[in-house]
């Protein structure tokens, strides 16, 4: 039975107790209000349906997420660790001040119209500069936002009806990529690469573009794991968290031999592709994306992503006639339709291959 009692600041207090059930208080201005609360909420214990809001309209958006980059995300992949801490600044910045259970489907959307049109963009003064943001970024953070509620609701026992990301269109994944390196470009690239001071960098586009590996995928090999007297390397964490073994070329496998004999390498690490001890001390893998962002500028492809190079060397593996089943045994792709994103054949190939079936 509730009992509806008046508190020494003038509000109501509704207190629901039924066996079975926690005792239930909740504070309100008004008696009705008090009143229509208490009933429905015994109705609710009644169907067993009743949800425990307080803690949920008592904890903010910005304790939750404080709360979940420190408990889940460090479960995860060290990449993945620092994607989401990355994401969690624009989330923050929108619903910090929000309690959970004040966050709706509504308020969820207007995010994403807003992050999609870049209206929150500032130039170098400060001043407004709306510019379209990418669909696959805002994509990613409500990916971040919908499972933040999960684990609120199903780990942390708070009280909401739904997963309000649940009820809101998300932004559709952006068309392939079809960035294709014309002879010219691969050469004048691959020219300043290999001139570069450190010898790591050219050594990594050239095994990116022979093997199809993502950049995590090279920077982050230990020497163990690349076996050159049987020409494949064993890869033990990737993109899709399943390992795979990749086989080697014999560009490939001489661009490995170099790098596992580099002349400089330190005794500290078994990094194939090392940096510079950080202030702890701790080798990491080598990062090179400033200096491959300077070499693109140089030559003039500012518009070539360095994934690419393994949009590149997947269609070269189609083209040389391997199997899709092949293809992705080599990319680590677990569908047929991801190998076939990544697959453009050039037209001119196949203008030449027409030319032949009609001499034949």
């Amino acid at each position: 039975m509730a009992t509806i009692a008046k508190t020494p600041s003038g509000t109501w207090k509704a207190i629901v107790r039924k066996t079975g059930w926690p005792t239930t208080i909740k504070t309100f201005r008004l008696k009705k209000d008090a009143e229509d609360w208490a009933r429905k909420a015994e109705d609710d214990m009644v169907r067993g349906v009743f949800i425990q809001r307080a803690p949920s309209e008592r904890m903010t958006f910005e304790k939750a997420m404080e709360r979940y980059l420190k408990d889940v995300t460090p479960l995860k992949r060290p990449s993945t660790q620092y994607a989401e801490r990355m994401r969690s600044t624009a989330l923050l910045a929108f619903f910090g001040k929000y309690s959970i259970a004040a966050i709706s489907s509504d308020l969820i959307a207007k995010y994403r119209d807003a992050r999609l049109a870049g209206d929150d963009r500032r130039n170098k003064k400060g001043e407004p500069d709306p510019k379209p943001r990418s669909p696959n970024t805002v994509r990613l953070e409500i990916a971040l936002l919908g499972h933040l509620f999960t684990i609120a609701m199903k780990e942390w026992g708070l009280g909401l009806p739904s997963n309000p990301v649940s009820s809101i269109r998300r932004p559709a994944p952006g068309p392939g990529r079809d960035r294709r390196l014309s002879a010219d470009e691969e050469k004048t690239l691959m020219d300043a690469v290999d001139k570069h001071s450190n010898p790591m960098m050219g050594w990594i586009v050239h095994i990116a573009i022979e093997t199809g590996m993502r950049s995590s995928e090279i920077t982050s090999l230990r020497k163990s794991q690349v076996l050159l007297d049987r020409r494949i390397v064993r890869l033990v964490e990737t993109k899709n968290t399943t390992s795979r073994t990749v086989p080697l070329n014999l560009a490939a496998t001489e661009f490995f031999k170099q790098a596992l004999n580099n002349p400089i390498r330190p005794t500290d690490t078994d990094l194939v592709f090392f940096g510079e001890p950080g202030k702890d001390g701790t080798r990491r893998p080598y990062n090179f994306n400033k200096i491959w962002l300077g070499i693109k500028k140089d030559v003039g492809v500012t518009d070539f992503k360095f994934h690419d190079l393994r949009h590149e060397a997947v269609s070269r593996f189609v083209e040389s006639g391997l199997s899709d089943q092949e293809v992705a045994s080599i990319s680590g792709h677990k569908s047929m339709q991801m190998v076939r994103r990544y697959t453009h054949l050039r037209s001119e190939d196949l203008v030449a291959k027409l030319d032949g079936l009609e001499k034949s």
